[in-house]
């Protein structure tokens, strides 16, 4: 296979990951504005898509350059690798996606390539040389933030819950949503727009790094056109929709009204773009699970369904190492059948 055509296959994965990470993670940007039946399922879907993409006018590429360069060992990375790795990524997100689980698609990618890079090192260099697949890079807030993201999510939206509560302290309920109903769509254009600019920015990184190695580019400079692309699959992903996480999402973990969707909506974009600005690569799904668990939890700790929650957080913890197997397992195929 010529140079080019492996460079072009590898890009026409990346682009179906992010594709795929759209399909996804849309019940993210969507579940709390279909919950609250502010918008229909099919209007949701195409507000969210039309925001995702809007964030390529709006961010830059700090999380791209983050992704590309910061967690493996450079010197190590082969288009291969970076195949591997996405082979990693999208078997894990469509595992989740059948069983209804909320996973990061962001955790399983940077999982996925370090999974790779991981098996490219015991390969060339002996099985007690894995650990030279990685650097420390961002590793340490990347995984810190795991943890941070739905925190800052539920007490930005606790928060706001609270100030909501306080603020409309002499209107009846039935009259806070009918603004909120209104409020409700900046919100989810708000979660939208910082999903896109998280998200996309991933596979940004990837695609570049395909070229960077291939020997298509010099440095490791973001090409429009990638941009363009990724932020164009990853808009259609979100069109298809994830009904299946919707479920999950908008109302096994707790009731929603429009006014605590809006909370919900603000606390998690307000997570997602803190790490955005950090140039981190960060988990919408964590970021909107934690607000919804915020304002769920501010009327009583029950109204939070936390066996539900629990099961979320499982596969929160596993998706970095289970992507890393599976594409462990695609380079090592990939390398006995000689491709490598």
């Amino acid at each position: 296979m010529t140079p080019w055509t492996l460079a072009l296959v590898i890009i026409t994965i990346a682009l179906i990951f992010d594709y795929i990470n759209g399909f996804h993670d849309a019940a993210n940007s969507i579940a709390t504005i279909v919950a609250t039946r502010v918008l229909t399922p099919l209007q949701a879907v195409f507000w969210a898509a039309f925001f995702n993409f809007a964030a390529a006018f709006v961010f830059g590429t700090a999380v791209a350059r983050t992704v590309g360069k910061e967690f493996v060992n450079m010197s190590l990375v082969t288009p291969w690798v970076i195949l591997a790795g996405l082979v990693g990524a999208i078997v894990w997100d469509l595992i989740t996606w059948w069983w209804g689980l909320p996973t990061s698609s962001s955790h399983a990618l940077i999982g996925g390539y370090a999974g790779a890079a991981m098996a490219h090192a015991a390969w060339t260099k002996g099985f007690q040389h894995t650990l030279d697949g990685l650097i420390v890079g961002q590793w340490p807030l990347t995984v810190l933030f795991i943890f941070c993201a739905p925190l800052i999510g539920m007490v930005s939206a606790y928060a706001l819950m609270v100030a909501v509560f306080w603020i409309f302290r002499h209107t009846s309920p039935k009259k806070m949503d009918v603004y909120f109903r209104k409020l409700q769509l900046i919100s989810a254009a708000l979660f939208s727009l910082s999903h896109g600019s998280n998200d996309a920015q991933k596979t940004m990184g990837l695609i570049t790094g395909v070229l960077v190695t291939s020997g298509f580019q010099k440095s490791f400079e973001i090409p429009l056109w990638v941009i363009m692309a990724a932020y164009t699959a990853i808009a259609l992903g979100t069109l298809s929709g994830g009904w299946r996480i919707v479920r999950t999402m908008g109302g096994r973990l707790t009731r929603l009204r429009p006014r605590s969707g809006f909370c919900a909506e603000t606390g998690a974009a307000i997570a997602v773009l803190l790490a955005t600005r950090l140039g981190l690569p960060v988990s919408t799904t964590h970021a909107i699970a934690g607000a919804i668990a915020g304002v769920g939890s501010i009327q009583r700790m029950k109204a939070v369904r936390w066996g539900m929650a629990a099961n979320i957080l499982w596969a929160w913890v596993m998706t970095i190492p289970a992507a890393a197997a599976i594409a462990w397992a695609a380079f090592t195929v990939l390398h006995l059948a000689g491709g490598v």
